[in-house]
C-alpha cells in the first residue's frame, strides 16, 4: 500500500482522536493560546471593518494566528478534495439509507446528500430551512455559547471548564433532538 494509498483511509478514532487533542497542548505551550474556529469571524470583521463598533475594537493582530490556523484548514481542504477524494459514495448505515430513502434522499456521491445542498433547492422552504436558517442559528448559536464544539468540546473540556461542559452537553442534546424530532419534519417539506 502506497503512503497516498494509507493516507486516503479513513483513519482510526486512536488515531485521529490523539491527534486532535494534541493540538490543546501545543496551543498551550506555544503562547497561551486557544483552540477554537469560530473566533476567527470576529477577528477577520475587526481587521476588515474601519467602524467603531465597540465589540470590534481590539488589537486582532495579536490573534493572527487564528486566521492562519483557519487559512490551513481551508488550504488542507482544498488538498484533500483535489488529490486524496475517495471516488466512492460515502457509506450510510443500511438502517440510515431506508429512513433517507423515505424522503427522496438517493445521492450520497457526496460530502453532503445532493437532494438537500444544490443551487436549485436553495430557494425553496425546504433549502430556506436547512441552509440558511440553520446557518443564522448556527452562528448565533455560537456566539450565546461563547465559543464553537471545537472550542468547547476539545480546549475547554481538556482544561476541566464547567460552561465548556454545560455547552458540550446542550450541543449533543440540541443535535440529538433536531436530527431525531426537528429533521424529519423539514425533510417531509
Amino acid at each position: 500500500m502506497s503512503f497516498i494509498d494509507w493516507i486516503r483511509q479513513p483513519w482510526p478514532w486512536y488515531i485521529a482522536g490523539p491527534l486532535i487533542g494534541l493540538m490543546v497542548p501545543v496551543l498551550l505551550i506555544t503562547g497561551n493560546k486557544a483552540f477554537g474556529i469560530s473566533s476567527s469571524l470576529r477577528h477577520i470583521c475587526a481587521a476588515c471593518l474601519p467602524a467603531n463598533i465597540p465589540y470590534f475594537r481590539y488589537n486582532w493582530k495579536n490573534e493572527i494566528w487564528n486566521l492562519l490556523f483557519v487559512a490551513g484548514i481551508v488550504i488542507g481542504a482544498f488538498i484533500t478534495i483535489q488529490f486524496f477524494n475517495d471516488p466512492n459514495p460515502v457509506q450510510v448505515n443500511p438502517r440510515l439509507a431506508t429512513e433517507l430513502q423515505r424522503y427522496g434522499i438517493l445521492d450520497y456521491r457526496g460530502l453532503v446528500p445532493a437532494e438537500l445542498f444544490n443551487w436549485n433547492s436553495l430557494f425553496t422552504a425546504k433549502g430556506m430551512l436547512l441552509i440558511i436558517a440553520g446557518g443564522f442559528l448556527v452562528g448565533f448559536g455560537t456566539r450565546y455559547a461563547g465559543g464553537c464544539t471545537s472550542g468547547h468540546a476539545i480546549m475547554g473540556l481538556s482544561n476541566l471548564q464547567l460552561p465548556s461542559l454545560i455547552a458540550t452537553a446542550s450541543f449533543m442534546a440540541g443535535g440529538f433532538i433536531v436530527a431525531n424530532l426537528v429533521l424529519p419534519y423539514i425533510l417531509k417539506l
